[in-house]
């Protein structure tokens, strides 16, 4: 598919240091959008890794490069920094982006694509916990965020952190440029703003299923208190209307 030609959806894959999903997941993705209609590429982004995910993305580029493009930042940008990177790059008149290890499932692709052909700006997850003790407290700390954001930042949106969203590319492409955190917080930034600024969001229920086989990456004393912390500051430099 040749970098000039326009597309109707873009996927980015954004990866840090997560190279042993990374092939079954493109697979899997690709295997979905197979089944669709669409013309599509796919945008995976390396954010620096420091292991062998690299690797592990040229193999993915050799493989797919029909449909694949692969980026590699010289030093890492954060969550919001690589996907807004992206979807600059992306050709697509669609684009959007999920967490390389899946517990969103592509197969809700085709979903958040038909919300944006029936005229909503934005298409996103609303994630559904099956019951999990073992991830109990990665749980709680993402009901409690999405009250407290809410709380705080006068929103009526379920879900504005996760990592499962789609665009009308050109539509959010000016929403995009407002935001200020290149890091986790961005996920709700981009989202609060887009439904200050008017945009059509839509959230789709969508179940989340935990991969046991993972390490929780989450510090709850430090990543706590960084969210809180980023969540005032928008608060008091962004006030609501």
């Amino acid at each position: 598919m040749a970098a000039t030609v326009p597309c109707d959806l873009s996927v980015i894959i954004a990866t840090y240091n997560e190279g042993p999903y990374l092939e079954d997941s493109v697979a899997q993705v690709r295997a979905v959008l197979e089944q669709t209609r669409l013309a599509y590429e796919l945008i995976v982004i390396d954010d620096a890794s420091g292991n062998d995910t690299p690797a592990t993305v040229r193999r993915c580029a050799a493989e797919h490069g029909d449909v694949l493009q692969a980026v590699f930042h010289d030093t890492n940008q954060g969550r919001g920094g690589t996907v807004s990177d992206g979807i600059r790059r992306a050709r697509g008149q669609y684009v959007g982006f999920l967490d390389i290890d899946l517990e969103v499932h592509a197969r809700y692709i085709p979903a958040m694509v038909q919300a944006l052909q029936d005229g909503h700006d934005v298409a996103t997850a609303y994630r559904v916990y099956r019951a999990d003790l073992r991830h109990l407290h990665r749980h709680l700390l993402s009901v409690g965020y999405r009250m407290l954001s809410r709380r705080l930042l006068h929103h009526s949106l379920a879900d504005t952190e996760t990592g499962y969203k789609f665009f009308h590319r050109e539509r959010i492409l000016p929403i995009l440029d407002q935001c200020q955190d290149r890091g986790w917080f961005w996920d709700t930034e981009i989202m609060v703003r887009a439904l200050r600024a008017g945009l059509r969001i839509v959230e789709i229920p969508c179940v989340f299923t935990y991969r046991f086989e993972k390490s929780s990456t989450v510090n709850v004393v430090r990543d706590v208190t960084d969210y809180i912390v980023k969540l005032w500051r928008f608060r008091r430099n962004t006030p609501a209307p």
